[in-house]
């Protein structure tokens, strides 16, 4: 397998600029290395040929001095990013073979930079999943093995084949969503990084919703000041999208590096669960030691509603996925499946075209919303959801950012929690305060469990300061000096 593909996003950027190698090169190599490993199932489309007409204007753009910030680096794309001519299914039936007219704006955005698309990335349904397991193109296989074990783990989700790709060095970066901590979930079972920017920071025009007030895109990426790079080129504002947000976007990589001295490090006591395995607890330990020793000093901060976020979020989230997926009716675009009227077509459309965790969300929401338990489910849950948002304020008052695990557990063997949603749900329990907070946070490699399996430590930041959350994950990745590979056991 060529080097050129173990390279970081910087280090291919530059070596493009200097014409080391070719675009045409890097990009041959990308494509030779997607191939070799469909044992992982991280692309559901791929693009070869157009990645390398891509990668042959990239190349004339570099002769001619012309070059954009991203010019020919090959990178992976979601399958929740609608892609002008080239198939979008968000991971399920109900799309059928649908091939959108249009690009989404961070796609584009991130064309207008100079990148390559290899393909389409692998997901959970509509992004609901923890395990990357309700895709309908089957789940994906996390590059990553236990010490001496064979088995199948997953990558977690929904971005798992963003967060598959990166850790197996099929791309240079990837997008991925997050609407729960569907981007650093998969990061830290993969030992990648992955951040969720500022709610409005991304537009989500021409990415498939789940739920429009939570979900927000973002890059994983290979290294800190590779996500840095990345997310500059995916942000900024687009009339397009009324929540995105009309401010300058700053140049994240300058932050990378920075002394983090006299920053003030807030650890939240209700991130300590009950049943943590001591090895993630030791880990956030080590995080606050090595950020002590960077000069942060250490501050204890409560955040006391935390304990009604994960129910929160899964009363919230369902209810504006059932209004979201009403749209998927047969009638015009993706999957139909004829009745004998339109009542029965819906019916039968839906029951074919929408997965098992898919139509229990539905379910959900459309039950929180209806006329007897709006009161009671969904009004109390935003009311909580403000709530939630108010205790990270009272905690700025405190401190700069937050340090926290950013998940429960290493990566699980794939099938392990699939029978039992509430173990599935509990995957997010250090990841949802953020998006009902609208926050930015970023999730860091930082260790190894004694299985050999990647862990990461998440940075939480104020409302568009993702400046500083740059800056201490910079430190963290410094400090924890984390190189470890999987072992690439699928070539």
């Amino acid at each position: 397998m060529s080097s050129l593909t173990s390279l970081t996003l910087k280090a291919a950027v530059d070596g493009l600029k200097s014409k080391a190698f070719s675009a045409t090169e890097i990009t041959q190599a990308h494509i030779e290395a997607v191939e070799a490993a469909r044992a992982l199932n991280a692309f559901v489309l791929e693009t070869p040929e157009k990645a390398l007409e891509m990668a042959k204007a990239s190349d004339a753009r570099i002769a001619s001095g012309d070059a954009g910030p991203l010019e020919g680096a090959p990178l992976g794309i979601k399958d929740l990013f609608c892609t002008e001519g080239v198939r979008a299914t968000a991971g399920s039936k109900i799309l059928g073979n649908f091939i959108p007219p249009y690009e989404s704006t961070v796609t584009s955005q991130l064309w207008r930079d100079g990148a390559v698309m290899l393909g389409k990335l692998n997901m959970d349904e509509f992004a609901m999943g923890s395990s990357n397991e309700t895709s309908a193109f089957g789940p994906v296989v996390n590059p990553w093995r236990s010490r001496g074990s064979n088995q199948q783990l997953t990558p977690g989700g929904s971005s798992g084949g963003s967060a598959a790709s990166v850790a197996a060095d099929l791309c240079l970066g990837a997008t991925a969503t997050d609407t729960g901590g569907s981007i650093r979930q998969p990061a830290a079972f993969t030992g990648t990084v992955g951040i969720k920017p500022t709610y409005g920071r991304c537009s989500r025009w021409g990415v498939v919703a789940f739920a429009s007030s939570l979900d927000q895109a973002g890059p994983i990426a290979k290294t800190v000041e590779d996500a840095a790079i990345l997310l500059r080129s995916m942000s900024g504002h687009d009339p397009k999208d009324s929540t995105s947000l009309p401010i300058e976007v700053p140049d994240f990589a300058s932050f990378v590096g920075k002394s983090v001295k006299g920053l003030r490090v807030g650890v939240p006591r209700e991130y300590r669960v009950d049943g943590m395995p001591a090895e993630i607890e030791k880990l956030w330990s080590d995080g606050i030691e090595w950020l002590k020793a960077a000069g942060c000093e250490i501050v204890d901060v409560s955040l006391p509603h935390t304990k009604y976020a994960l129910p929160a979020y899964y009363i919230v989230a369902p209810a504006e996925a059932s209004s979201n997926l009403a749209r998927y009716d047969g009638m015009r675009y993706g999957l139909r499946v004829d009745g004998a009227n339109l009542t029965e077509t819906y019916e039968n459309t839906r029951a074919a075209g929408f997965g098992t965790e898919v139509k229990r969300r539905i379910m959900i929401g459309t039950y929180v919303l209806s006329a007897g338990y709006y009161d009671a489910y969904y009004l109390k849950a935003l009311k909580v959801r403000r709530r939630i948002a108010d205790d990270f304020d009272q905690a700025w008052q405190k401190c700069d950012v937050l340090l926290t695990p950013t998940a429960p557990s290493a990566a699980f063997g794939l099938g392990e929690n699939s029978n039992d949603p509430i173990a599935m749900y509990l995957n997010d329990v250090f990841t949802v305060t953020t998006n009902l907070a609208g926050l930015p946070s970023m999730s860091v490699p930082a260790g190894l469990d004694a299985q050999g399996l990647p862990l990461g430590l998440q940075i939480i930041g104020r409302a568009l300061d993702e400046g500083t959350v740059f800056s201490v994950a910079g430190a963290v990745e410094q400090a924890a000096g984390f190189r470890a590979k999987a072992e690439k056991w699928w070539l």
